[in-house]
This record gives C-alpha cells, structure tokens and sequence, in this order.
C-alpha cells in the first residue's frame, strides 16, 4: 500500500500486520510532529510541522527501513524483519503506582509505557523531585504541563484521591516524530492520540488510550509499543 487508497468507509482503528506494517484504517489524519527545545536541549513542547496526505487507508512502516517512510513499501519482507509482539494487554490501571508525597494533585506513573522523550523533567528538576512541594499552586501546574505533553502516557494525574484522571483534549490523529537531541534531529515514534483502538496481529486489542506510542524504528523490545530503542540508531535512521 502506498498511502493513497480508495475510501473504505471503515472504522478508525489501527491494525498490527504480522511481521509487517501497521494498517491504519478509517480515515485517520497523518502530521510530522518535532520537539522544541531550549537552549539546553530540554523538550519543552511540540510542533506541528505539516499534513501528510494519505488515503481512507494506509499502511505504515513498523520495520524501519522503508525508502518512502513513513510509509511501508514492503521491505519488511525483503529483510526478514520479526516483528513478534511483546507488549502485553493488561490496563494500565493494573500496572501503575501513585508517585508519593502529592498535595492537591494526584500522579500516577506506568513505568512500561515509557519511551523516554524527556518531557517529565528539565536540567533543574524532574517530576518526582517536584512532588513533595505540590503545596504551591505553580508547582502543580508545572507537572500538569510536563505529563500532558508526555507521548505515551506514562504519567497521567487526578486533582484528588479516587477522581477520574485528566486527560489534555488530544485530536484522533498519528504523527510521526522527531526527537531533537545533541546530535540534531532522529526519528522518534508513532504517537497515536484521540482513544484510536489498536489491535495486536493475533487479534488481541490493547487498552484504548488517549495517547500511546507505537515502535517506528522496528527495534523496540517492547513492540509494538515504542521503549526509546530508536536512540540508538540516530546514526543511520534519521
């Protein structure tokens, strides 16, 4: 597929081929996302670049290798690539811990859905740092805004014990993004917003979220989840 097919007039969902590309049906939208920095390299926020044009249905690459990425063109094939999935399909909510010392603000981090892009800190502190004086109000609005632009979700917050968690008011869209690090930009992740359902290639589904990153590099230990693993291609794969 080549990202220009006939409407289908399926459902928006997002299907895990076996050992092949993610099948995206339903019309979803397609933008390039970077990272924007400060002076120190700390993300700070992101940046919609653009819209790329795709049909009802496309097919993404999840190997890693394609020479029209983001699209797949079938190299997967050619170079064996095994994409095995790992992840497993229990909830969140099963999986998660409360991070201690909150006051009026209530942080949950799921450690197994980290990706590592680096918005849960800066070179002064970090979030964990910051829970113990959640006291003061700006403290607070401070780690509300580093967990909303966390891609995948690892931390999410509730204002009290025993409430809903507040979720940012994200489109049903994937963007592929790009990571800014010392050594210029890399190629990051899928990051699929908006409750998109995702369905493993043995039929399983995985928990439905607001906001998750799918493995783009192929080398993911976690796939079809994305566990960072792209930084160490930053070389090769930008």
């Amino acid at each position: 597929m080549d990202g220009k097919e006939k409407s289908t007039g399926k459902k928006k969902r997002i299907v895990v081929e076996p050992d092949g590309p993610y099948r995206v049906e339903g019309g979803i939208p397609l933008v390039n996302k970077v990272q924007v920095v400060s002076e120190y390299g700390e993300p700070l926020t992101w940046k919609t670049l653009n819209r790329i044009e795709t049909g009802e249905e496309y097919s993404l690459c999840r190997c890693g290798h394609s020479s029209d990425f983001p699209f797949c063109d079938c190299t997967h094939a050619e170079i064996g690539f095994d994409g095995t999935e790992t992840a497993r399909t229990d909830t969140f909510e099963e999986r998660k811990r409360d991070l201690p010392g909150g006051q009026g603000l209530v942080v949950k981090l799921d450690n197994y859905l980290c990706m590592g892009s680096g918005f849960c800190g800066n070179r002064l502190t970090n979030i964990r740092k910051m829970m113990s004086h959640t006291a003061e109000p700006s403290v607070r609005a401070e780690i509300i805004a580093m967990i909303e632009r966390c891609p995948a979700g690892a931390y999410t917050y509730a204002m009290q014990e025993g409430e809903a968690d507040i979720e940012p008011d994200l489109p049903e869209q994937i963007a592929v993004t790009v990571d800014i690090t010392s050594d210029g930009p890399i190629r990051s992740a899928y990051w699929v917003t908006g409750n998109i359902p995702i369905e493993r290639a043995d039929g399983q589904p995985f928990e439905i979220r607001n906001r998750v990153t799918l493995c783009a590099c192929g080398e993911s230990r976690n796939k079809p989840l994305c566990d960072g693993r792209h930084r160490n291609l930053k070389s090769t794969r930008k």
